[in-house]
């Protein structure tokens, strides 16, 4: 899916929505100036998120890769905000051209942003559905057999578990969901971390998202978000910044955007990556395929 094209009718522009932040940080110009304004107030506390959504972003595409070089031929894609950049359908059709991909996300602006921008793709579907209904997510899936949970799928919940503030809900959540992955499929999270954020830069960001329509974000530790892959195998290199997970050679730097300017920070290339400010956590577990 590409980026671009007006905000959809009825969306409330004046409440931060976290999609259209994330859109915004990502240079994509589906938002509002209280998204923007929302975006520069992180910003201005910690500068480096601008690099560490880029790298999320990054993690996603080289996820994705893997899992298809793998023979993964479906992809559950919880969460999957605003298009912006390479979406899963794409990247995974570079491997796979047939790759059932299935975006679910309880924004309606987004399933309908994605709706349009699939219109046509009889091997891509978007679901408005709560990630905290996984019942209801996996009979939407599977509706028609578009989804068969029979065979090998990959699970994708990249940037969204933190938006859900009980650490045993969210457990149970991702419980749900693994339970029902066939030998074969995988399991790919990402979560924000506190990192090396001060204490008031942290009380700051945390006062932004509660105005927006995310309501909070928690940003847990690193044994927490381990425990997502209870009964998987993670693959190398485990849990790690997503920086760091199988990276590819780096590339010519990206530009510096505007919030950033505004927050008076360096470029995000004079930081290294993931190792100052916040990070996302990231790591691809499988649950092992039936010996032959």
């Amino acid at each position: 899916m590409n980026a671009g094209g007006p905000m959809s009718r009825g969306v409330d522009e004046d409440v931060p929505n976290v999609a259209r932040i994330y859109d915004y940080f990502l240079g994509g110009s589906d938002n509002s100036a209280a998204d923007r304004a929302a975006a520069a107030k992180i910003a201005q506390t910690t500068p480096e998120v601008v690099e560490r959504v880029r790298e999320n972003r990054d993690f996603l595409g080289r996820a994705v890769e893997f899992l298809a070089a793998l023979g993964i031929r479906q992809f559950l894609d919880i969460g999957t905000g605003l298009p912006t950049r390479q979406s899963v359908h794409q990247v995974a059709r570079r491997v796979v051209p047939a790759a059932h991909v299935a975006y679910v996300d309880y924004d309606p602006a987004v399933v309908g942003h994605a709706r349009a921008l699939l219109a046509g793709d009889p091997d891509a579907v978007a679901i408005e559905a709560d990630m905290r209904e996984p019942a209801l997510i996996l009979r939407r899936v599977t509706e028609q057999g578009f989804i068969n949970l029979d065979q090998p799928v990959a699970i994708l919940m990249l940037a969204v578990l933190h938006f859900v503030p009980d650490t045993a809900q969210a457990a149970q959540i991702v419980a749900a969901f693994r339970e029902q992955m066939a030998p074969g499929s995988y399991l790919a999270i990402s979560h924000a971390t506190a990192g090396t954020m001060s204490s008031d830069s942290l009380a700051q960001a945390k006062q932004v998202y509660a105005s927006s329509s995310a309501g909070s974000i928690t940003l847990r530790p690193p044994d927490e978000i381990e425990a997502f892959f209870d009964g998987l195998e993670l693959e190398k290199p485990g849990i790690v910044p997503v920086a760091y997970w199988r990276p590819r050679p780096r590339g010519p730097e990206l530009a510096v955007t505007d919030v950033v300017q505004f927050a008076g920070s360096p470029p995000p290339t004079a930081v290294p990556p993931a190792t100052y400010g916040p990070a996302f956590l990231a790591g691809v577990a499988g649950r092992p395929a039936n010996p032959q």
